[in-house]
């Protein structure tokens, strides 16, 4: 979450941005691919929300590469943006779910 932060931070469209960027979208992108081997909470089969996140998560790392790469910087901002909020809230959310590690900690068992 640290280099996501620092994206937002630092001049945009330098060569450290680039290598930045490709190694969040690498790292966003190997986890919510990942995802698809949890098969713990199932709700519609083997699929769970957390793949619905994931699927999501990859079409938007696609959409803003793509953006970038057209020269559509303000819907490249938009998506890394939205991806970056949502990796913080949404997964936070789902960590704090009942039953999970996180929850335990957090408020006790």
């Amino acid at each position: 979450m640290g280099v996501g932060a620092l994206q937002f931070a630092m001049p945009k469209g330098t060569k450290v941005h680039l290598i930045l960027g490709y190694g969040w979208v690498s790292i966003m992108a190997l986890v919510a691919g990942s995802s698809f081997w949890i098969h713990e909470f199932r709700l519609i089969g083997p699929f769970s929300p957390i793949h619905v996140l994931s699927a999501i998560t990859l079409i938007a790392l696609w959409y803003a590469i793509r953006a970038a790469r057209a020269g559509r910087i303000a819907a490249h901002r938009s998506a890394t943006l939205y991806l970056y909020v949502m990796a913080l809230l949404l997964t936070g959310a789902f960590t704090l779910i009942p039953g999970r590690t996180m929850h335990a900690v957090l408020f006790g068992a």
